[in-house]
C-alpha cells in the first residue's frame, strides 16, 4: 500500500484543507490528516514544476513545538543528536531524536529564535509521541515545551524561481542564508521564513498564524507558484537523497545503518550517544543504499532484495519513478558486504527477480549546490 493511502476512520484538517477541496486537490488520509496527494496536472508534472519553477506544499500537518527557558539549549542538546546550543541566533539545523539504544524516534528541524527560545518541527506521524518524549525529559531541566501546531500553519515554497517570486511579494526582501531564517510580512501578516526544504531545490518554508494561511497561500500563487501534493513531495525528496521517517528511518535502525551519522555530535552527551558510538565501532550489519532498476519495473516498499543466487540480502524501503532522471529506482537496506556502488542486485517483484544496480546517492544534485548564497 502507498504510504499516502493509509486507512483511518477520522482525520485532522489543515487550515488549507478547504482550499484544496475547492481547487481540485485529491485528498487522502496521511498520518492522521487529510492531505492533498496531487492536483489535476498529476504528480509527475508537479515534480517537474518544482525542479524548473516553484511549487507550493501544504505541510501544516507537521508538528511545531516551542521550547523556552534558561536551559532550553542544554535540554535540546540532550534530547537531540546535533549541537543545538552552539547554533547562531536565526540559524536552523537538522537533528535526530534517538532512543537509549540508538534507535531513531524521529528526525526534526530546529530553529534558534533567541538564547533561551527554539522552535522544533517534527513529523506528523510522530508528533504526539515526540511531544510526550520532550515533556518527559523536560521536567529535570525546568523548561517549557509548548505545542503550537494548532495555532499555526506551515507552507513549503520550493524551486529555483521561489526566491525571485518572494522578492516580488515581499517589499525589500533579502533572502536569509541557507539554513537561516527571518521574520517577513506577506499579505500583511508576519511570517517566519526559513531557507530550508525537503525537495533538493532552493526555497523556503513558511510558518504563519493558522488564520492567515489561505491569504498567504493565495498571495504566493498570484506570484506564479502552483500547488503540489504529497506524491511529488515524495519523489522530490527521494531523488535528493532525503530520508522519510517510517521508511529509511525508524526505531529499529540507528544513524549508522541509515547513513545519518553526520547529524550526531559525539562531543556532547545526548540520548543514545553511547549505543550509536558502539554500533559505529562494531560496524553495521546492513546499510541504506539506492538502486536503479536495470529491468524496467517498479520496486515497492517491503519487496525483498536478492543476490544473483536468489538469496535474500535486504528489503526495499522506498521505490518509485524518479521523474528528473526518468528511471525507476528505490532505496533499500542490504547486508553491508553487498552495499557497494555498481553491485548488481535483484528485486523480487511478483515472484520474479528483476535486475537492479546500486548507485551513488543522491540521484539528483541541484544546480545551486556548492554555489554561494
Amino acid at each position: 500500500m502507498s504510504p499516502f493511502l493509509q486507512e483511518t476512520e477520522s482525520f485532522k484538517h489543515t487550515p488549507l484543507s478547504g482550499w484544496h477541496k475547492i481547487h481540485g486537490g485529491r485528498l487522502v488520509p496521511f498520518a492522521g490528516w487529510e492531505m492533498p496527494l496531487q492536483y489535476a496536472s498529476g504528480p509527475v508534472a508537479e515534480h517537474h514544476l518544482v525542479r524548473r519553477g516553484a511549487g507550493l506544499f501544504d505541510v501544516s500537518h507537521m508538528g511545531r513545538f516551542d521550547v523556552s527557558g534558561k536551559r532550553a539549549g542544554e535540554f535540546l542538546d540532550f534530547v537531540l543528536s546535533a549541537d543545538i546550543s552552539g547554533m547562531e541566533e536565526f540559524q536552523s539545523g537538522y537533528a535526530l531524536i534517538c532512543r537509549e539504544d540508538g534507535g531513531i524516534l524521529d528526525d526534526v528541524f530546529v530553529y534558534r529564535q533567541a538564547a533561551e527560545r527554539y522552535r522544533v518541527v517534527v513529523n506528523a506521524s510522530n508528533a504526539e509521541r515526540d511531544l510526550a518524549w520532550f515533556r518527559r525529559h523536560a521536567e529535570s531541566f525546568q523548561i517549557e515545551v509548548r505545542d503550537i501546531s494548532a495555532q499555526s500553519a506551515m507552507i513549503a515554497f520550493q524551486g529555483p524561481r521561489a526566491l525571485d517570486m518572494l522578492s516580488v511579494c515581499i517589499r525589500d526582501f533579502t533572502a536569509p542564508r541557507r539554513f537561516f531564517w527571518g521574520m517577513y510580512s506577506i499579505a500583511g501578516s508576519e511570517c517566519m521564513i526559513a531557507r530550508t526544504g525537503y525537495t533538493g531545490e532552493d526555497g523556503v518554508e513558511i510558518i504563519t498564524p493558522a488564520g492567515k494561511a489561505v491569504e498567504i497561500w493565495e498571495a504566493l500563487l498570484n506570484m506564479g507558484a502552483e500547488p503540489v501534493g504529497l506524491a511529488a513531495r515524495d519523489s522530490l525528496r527521494f531523488e535528493a537523497g532525503f530520508p522519510l521517517y517510517g521508511h529509511e528511518l525508524f526505531e529499529e535502525v540507528t544513524p549508522v545503518e541509515a547513513g545519518v551519522l553526520w547529524a550526531c555530535d559525539f562531543s556532547k552527551n545526548f540520548i543514545g550517544r553511547d549505543a550509536i558510538a558502539a554500533r559505529k565501532s562494531e560496524g553495521a550489519e546492513k546499510k541504506l543504499v539506492t538502486f536503479v532498476m536495470v529491468e524496467k519495473s517498479v520496486a515497492r516498499e517491503g519487496y525483498a532484495v536478492m543476490d544473483e543466487a536468489g538469496q535474500i540480502i535486504g528489503g526495499v524501503t522506498s521505490g518509485m519513478l524518479a521523474p528528473t532522471l526518468n528511471v525507476f529506482a528505490g532505496n533499500a537496506f542490504v547486508r553491508r558486504e553487498y552495499a557497494n556502488t555498481g553491485q548488481a542486485v535483484y528485486i523480487s517483484i511478483r515472484g520474479a527477480g528483476k535486475k537492479a544496480e546500486l548507485v551513488k546517492r543522491p540521484l539528483y544534485i541541484p544546480a545551486y549546490r556548492g554555489k554561494p548564497s
